[in-house]
This record gives structure tokens, sequence and C-alpha cells, in this order.
């Protein structure tokens, strides 16, 4: 029963009490810059996901043989390689979407939320509780992504995944999109607001 409830924890709470981007304040580059419209922002999630609990099962087997004095450089290769399968993937399945990603899915390679949870995590976990912390900090991670991108898109240009919402009657009677919200700094606002709602509710993490 305790390793039931220690997997259930290492699978929640990275979605809400220990959140790699709103409580650690990982992996914000990201953020800024592919939530101008959602569905970068889905794909880049879901890419981050898939990457992160690989590269976790793959350490955490490989955790008894890798000599510590290399252990940085085996987990970038591990995350590298997943990485190009990633990209390789999104260019022949989702190629419009890869060209909006442009370098930001290589730049998974140096999310500080994978290396973070690598060596502080795989590192030190068998396989499965390795692989839920993967896939528990993905999704944290990737929910603040749509968040972020779904008020940025909507707000800033009227769409959702790139299907008008804002009815013509609106922008006929005087509506006008709010252009600052595709530009980078007001994916920090909406992050900033985030992070104050979420402290507002989690009493213990304000210091």
């Amino acid at each position: 029963m305790a390793e039931k409830i220690n997997n259930r924890s290492v699978l929640f709470n990275p979605l809400s009490k220990n959140n790699p981007v709103v409580v650690q304040v990982l992996g914000i580059c990201s953020v800024l810059a592919v939530t101008a419209k959602l569905e970068p922002a889905i794909v880049m999630g879901m890419s981050v996901i898939a990457v992160l609990a690989f590269s976790n099962v793959i350490i955490s087997l490989l955790r008894n043989t890798i000599p510590t004095n290399i252990r940085i450089i085996v987990q970038l290769v591990v995350v590298a390689g997943l990485v190009v399968i990633v990209s390789q993937l999104l260019q022949a399945f989702a190629y419009d979407v890869s060209k909006q990603l442009s370098v930001f899915i290589g730049l998974i390679i140096t999310n500080c939320i994978l290396m973070g949870r690598l060596e502080a995590f795989a590192m030190a976990n068998r396989p499965w509780p390795s692989f839920l912390d993967g896939i528990g900090n993905g999704i944290g991670y990737t929910i603040i992504l749509v968040i972020v991108g779904f008020f940025r898109e909507l707000l800033g240009s009227g769409t959702l995944l790139g299907y008008q919402v804002v009815p013509q009657w609106c922008y006929d009677h005087g509506y006008v999109n709010n252009g600052l919200m595709i530009l980078p700094p007001m994916a920090l606002v909406v992050v900033a607001c985030i992070i104050w709602v979420h402290r507002s509710y989690n009493k213990d993490l304000q210091e």
C-alpha cells in the first residue's frame, strides 16, 4: 500500500503542489516562446511528456552502471537521442506545427525540467516510479503551456486551434484583438497570474 501511495504522489504532485513551472519556476523559456498559439503549445507539451518519461526510464535502468563523473553527459546523450526521434516524427506527421515550433523542439535538450528530474529522481529510483515522475512533470508542464496558449490565442487572435471563436458581430461592434497578447512578454504576465492564483489557493507555498 505504501508503494501505491508513493507512486500516486509521484504522479500527481507535479500537476499542482509541485508543478515544475509555477512552483519550481522551470521551463519558462519555452512557455514564453511557443504559446502564442494553442496548437504548438499542445504539441510542445506532448513532446516534453514523451521525452521526459522515456529518458527517465532509460536513465533509471542505467543508473547503477553510469560513472558519476560522466552522468550529465550520458543524460544529455539520452535526451538528445529522444529529441531527434520526436523531431523526426513531427516533421513526418505534423510538418506545419514542426515549422511553427522551429528550434524549440531541439531546445528540449536544454530544458531544465528534464535535466532536473533525471538528476534528482531517475538517478535514484527504479524505472516505474521514474516513468510516473516523468509523466507527472510532463503533464504539469503541459497544463501551464495549454492555459497560457489558450488565453494568448483567444485574446490575441480571437481563435482557438486556428478556428474563429470570437463572433464576427463583436468585431462589427468595435471589438479589437489585443495584439499585446501575442508578444512574448505577455506570456510572462499570464504565467505570473497563474502563479498568483495557484499560491492564493495553496497557502503553504507562500514564503
